[in-house]
Protein backbone atom coordinates (compact mmCIF):
# COMPACT_ATOMS: atom_id res chain seq x y z
CA UNK A 1 0.00 0.00 0.00
CA UNK A 2 1.41 3.32 -1.07
CA UNK A 3 -0.24 5.39 1.65
CA UNK A 4 2.19 7.47 3.68
CA UNK A 5 1.92 8.70 7.24
CA UNK A 6 1.81 12.24 5.92
CA UNK A 7 -1.37 13.93 4.81
CA UNK A 8 -1.94 12.51 1.35
CA UNK A 9 -3.84 14.50 -1.23
CA UNK A 10 -6.53 12.99 -3.37
CA UNK A 11 -6.27 15.42 -6.24
CA UNK A 12 -6.46 13.75 -9.62
CA UNK A 13 -3.29 12.39 -11.17
CA UNK A 14 -3.90 13.37 -14.82
CA UNK A 15 -4.55 17.09 -15.55
CA UNK A 16 -7.24 17.01 -18.23
CA UNK A 17 -9.86 19.29 -16.73
CA UNK A 18 -9.71 21.82 -13.93
CA UNK A 19 -12.32 23.43 -11.73
CA UNK A 20 -12.70 25.07 -8.33
CA UNK A 21 -15.18 23.68 -5.82
CA UNK A 22 -17.38 25.97 -3.69
CA UNK A 23 -15.33 24.97 -0.64
CA UNK A 24 -12.08 25.98 -2.29
CA UNK A 25 -9.33 24.01 -3.95
CA UNK A 26 -8.36 23.22 -7.52
CA UNK A 27 -9.37 19.82 -8.84
CA UNK A 28 -8.02 18.54 -12.15
CA UNK A 29 -9.53 15.58 -13.96
CA UNK A 30 -11.66 14.36 -16.82
CA UNK A 31 -15.20 13.00 -16.60
CA UNK A 32 -16.32 9.95 -18.58
CA UNK A 33 -19.35 10.42 -20.90
CA UNK A 34 -22.02 9.54 -18.32
CA UNK A 35 -20.96 12.40 -16.00
CA UNK A 36 -20.89 16.17 -16.10
CA UNK A 37 -19.25 18.67 -13.72
CA UNK A 38 -21.32 21.06 -11.61
CA UNK A 39 -20.57 23.31 -8.63
CA UNK A 40 -21.52 20.41 -6.38
CA UNK A 41 -19.43 17.69 -7.99
CA UNK A 42 -20.36 15.28 -10.74
CA UNK A 43 -23.92 14.37 -11.65
CA UNK A 44 -25.20 11.78 -14.08
CA UNK A 45 -26.36 13.11 -17.41
CA UNK A 46 -30.08 13.06 -18.13
CA UNK A 47 -31.19 9.76 -19.53
CA UNK A 48 -28.49 7.80 -17.74
CA UNK A 49 -30.22 5.03 -15.79
CA UNK A 50 -29.09 4.92 -12.19
CA UNK A 51 -28.37 1.77 -10.21
CA UNK A 52 -31.03 0.30 -7.95
CA UNK A 53 -29.46 -1.04 -4.76
CA UNK A 54 -31.91 -3.35 -3.03
CA UNK A 55 -29.92 -6.54 -2.39
CA UNK A 56 -27.59 -7.38 0.45
CA UNK A 57 -23.93 -7.58 -0.50
CA UNK A 58 -22.09 -10.83 0.14
CA UNK A 59 -19.68 -9.19 2.61
CA UNK A 60 -22.19 -7.09 4.52
CA UNK A 61 -25.48 -7.44 6.32
CA UNK A 62 -26.43 -3.98 5.12
CA UNK A 63 -29.31 -3.70 2.65
CA UNK A 64 -29.13 -0.82 0.21
CA UNK A 65 -32.13 1.40 -0.33
CA UNK A 66 -33.13 2.03 -3.91
CA UNK A 67 -31.10 4.96 -5.21
CA UNK A 68 -32.55 7.74 -7.38
CA UNK A 69 -32.49 7.20 -11.13
CA UNK A 70 -31.15 10.69 -11.77
CA UNK A 71 -28.68 13.04 -10.13
CA UNK A 72 -25.49 11.62 -8.66
CA UNK A 73 -27.15 9.10 -6.36
CA UNK A 74 -26.49 11.15 -3.22
CA UNK A 75 -29.09 11.92 -0.57
CA UNK A 76 -29.42 12.68 3.12
CA UNK A 77 -32.39 11.75 5.33
CA UNK A 78 -30.59 11.60 8.66
CA UNK A 79 -31.78 14.76 10.39
CA UNK A 80 -33.74 13.86 13.49
CA UNK A 81 -32.97 10.14 13.16
CA UNK A 82 -31.60 8.45 16.27
CA UNK A 83 -29.02 5.68 16.36
CA UNK A 84 -25.25 5.38 16.46
CA UNK A 85 -23.66 6.57 13.17
CA UNK A 86 -21.48 4.34 11.05
CA UNK A 87 -20.13 4.45 7.50
CA UNK A 88 -19.75 1.76 4.87
CA UNK A 89 -17.46 2.48 1.91
CA UNK A 90 -18.06 0.24 -1.11
CA UNK A 91 -15.06 0.50 -3.45
CA UNK A 92 -16.65 -1.56 -6.22
CA UNK A 93 -19.72 0.66 -6.27
CA UNK A 94 -17.74 3.87 -5.69
CA UNK A 95 -20.36 4.78 -3.08
CA UNK A 96 -20.38 5.63 0.63
CA UNK A 97 -23.37 4.73 2.81
CA UNK A 98 -24.23 6.45 6.09
CA UNK A 99 -26.19 4.53 8.71
CA UNK A 100 -27.73 5.47 12.02
CA UNK A 101 -28.12 2.18 13.82
CA UNK A 102 -29.37 -0.20 11.14
CA UNK A 103 -31.18 2.51 9.20
CA UNK A 104 -29.60 3.81 6.00
CA UNK A 105 -30.00 7.59 6.08
CA UNK A 106 -27.52 8.87 3.50
CA UNK A 107 -25.45 7.93 0.47
CA UNK A 108 -22.85 9.61 -1.70
CA UNK A 109 -20.75 8.84 -4.76
CA UNK A 110 -17.05 8.74 -3.98
CA UNK A 111 -13.62 8.42 -5.56
CA UNK A 112 -11.29 5.92 -3.91
CA UNK A 113 -7.64 5.07 -4.51
CA UNK A 114 -6.26 4.19 -7.92
CA UNK A 115 -4.65 0.76 -8.50
CA UNK A 116 -1.28 2.41 -7.82
CA UNK A 117 -2.49 3.95 -4.54
CA UNK A 118 -5.24 1.61 -3.29
CA UNK A 119 -7.61 2.53 -0.49
CA UNK A 120 -7.17 0.01 2.35
CA UNK A 121 -10.04 -2.33 3.20
CA UNK A 122 -11.11 -3.39 6.66
CA UNK A 123 -12.74 -1.98 9.78
CA UNK A 124 -11.56 1.42 11.03
CA UNK A 125 -12.89 4.48 12.82
CA UNK A 126 -12.70 8.25 12.42
CA UNK A 127 -9.60 9.24 14.39
CA UNK A 128 -9.22 12.92 13.40
CA UNK A 129 -11.37 15.67 11.92
CA UNK A 130 -10.06 18.87 10.31
CA UNK A 131 -12.27 21.29 8.39
CA UNK A 132 -9.37 23.02 6.58
CA UNK A 133 -6.85 20.21 6.13
CA UNK A 134 -3.88 20.66 3.78
CA UNK A 135 -1.71 17.93 2.27
CA UNK A 136 1.95 17.94 3.24
CA UNK A 137 2.91 15.85 0.19
CA UNK A 138 0.72 16.66 -2.83
CA UNK A 139 -0.17 20.06 -4.25
CA UNK A 140 1.33 22.80 -6.43
CA UNK A 141 4.48 24.85 -6.71
CA UNK A 142 3.52 28.54 -6.74
CA UNK A 143 5.43 31.79 -7.20
CA UNK A 144 5.42 34.79 -4.87
CA UNK A 145 2.21 36.07 -6.49
CA UNK A 146 0.53 32.69 -5.89
CA UNK A 147 0.53 31.79 -9.57
CA UNK A 148 0.71 28.04 -10.12
CA UNK A 149 4.02 27.15 -11.78
CA UNK A 150 3.72 23.36 -11.53
CA UNK A 151 0.55 21.52 -10.55
CA UNK A 152 -0.27 18.04 -9.27
CA UNK A 153 3.21 17.54 -7.82
CA UNK A 154 4.62 15.18 -5.22
CA UNK A 155 7.06 17.28 -3.21
CA UNK A 156 9.06 14.20 -2.21
CA UNK A 157 10.25 13.60 -5.77
CA UNK A 158 9.28 16.54 -8.03
CA UNK A 159 12.05 19.20 -8.00
CA UNK A 160 10.91 22.64 -6.90
CA UNK A 161 11.57 25.40 -9.48
CA UNK A 162 13.68 28.33 -8.17
CA UNK A 163 11.60 31.08 -6.58
CA UNK A 164 8.60 28.89 -5.88
CA UNK A 165 7.05 27.49 -2.71
CA UNK A 166 4.95 24.41 -2.04
CA UNK A 167 1.18 24.92 -1.71
CA UNK A 168 -0.46 21.83 -0.21
CA UNK A 169 -3.65 20.51 -1.79
CA UNK A 170 -6.79 21.61 0.04
CA UNK A 171 -8.72 18.75 1.61
CA UNK A 172 -11.78 20.41 3.18
CA UNK A 173 -14.02 18.44 5.56
CA UNK A 174 -11.20 15.94 6.21
CA UNK A 175 -11.90 12.88 8.38
CA UNK A 176 -8.87 10.65 8.94
CA UNK A 177 -9.61 6.93 8.83
CA UNK A 178 -6.27 5.11 8.76
CA UNK A 179 -2.72 6.41 8.45
CA UNK A 180 -2.78 9.06 5.75
CA UNK A 181 -6.15 7.94 4.38
CA UNK A 182 -9.24 9.99 5.06
CA UNK A 183 -12.52 11.19 3.60
CA UNK A 184 -12.72 14.75 2.27
CA UNK A 185 -14.13 17.06 -0.37
CA UNK A 186 -12.67 16.47 -3.80
CA UNK A 187 -13.19 15.94 -7.48
CA UNK A 188 -14.98 12.79 -8.68
CA UNK A 189 -13.99 11.61 -12.17
CA UNK A 190 -16.40 8.66 -12.01
CA UNK A 191 -13.78 6.00 -11.27
CA UNK A 192 -11.18 5.17 -8.60
CA UNK A 193 -8.33 7.65 -9.13
CA UNK A 194 -7.20 9.16 -5.81
CA UNK A 195 -3.93 8.73 -3.92
CA UNK A 196 -5.72 6.48 -1.41
CA UNK A 197 -8.16 8.91 0.20
CA UNK A 198 -11.92 8.86 -0.30
CA UNK A 199 -13.20 11.95 -2.08
CA UNK A 200 -16.78 13.16 -1.78
CA UNK A 201 -18.65 15.97 -3.58
CA UNK A 202 -18.74 19.20 -1.58
CA UNK A 203 -22.34 19.02 -0.38
CA UNK A 204 -22.02 15.45 0.91
CA UNK A 205 -18.55 15.95 2.41
CA UNK A 206 -19.97 18.75 4.54
CA UNK A 207 -23.02 16.72 5.64
CA UNK A 208 -20.97 13.64 6.49
CA UNK A 209 -18.41 15.75 8.39
CA UNK A 210 -21.07 17.49 10.47
CA UNK A 211 -22.83 14.23 11.34
CA UNK A 212 -19.80 12.04 12.03
CA UNK A 213 -18.22 12.35 15.49
CA UNK A 214 -14.70 11.11 16.20
CA UNK A 215 -14.72 7.40 16.82
CA UNK A 216 -17.45 6.66 14.26
CA UNK A 217 -16.94 3.13 12.83
CA UNK A 218 -15.96 2.96 9.15
CA UNK A 219 -16.04 -0.26 7.14
CA UNK A 220 -14.28 -0.28 3.77
CA UNK A 221 -14.93 -3.23 1.45
CA UNK A 222 -14.45 -4.07 -2.19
Amino acid sequence: MACLLAAASCTNTTPYYSGTSPGGGLYVSVAPPKWEFTNFGLVKLKGWKGLKRTKKTKDSKDSKLEAPDDGDGSYWKGDGVSGKPRLHIMIGEQMAYFYKGDQLVGASPICTGSPEFPTPTGSFSICEKDHDHLSSVYGDYIDKDKNIIRTQIDNRKDPRPPGTTFDGAKMHWFMRIHGAVGMHEGYLPGYADSHGCIRLPTHMAKIFFENTPAGTPVKISE
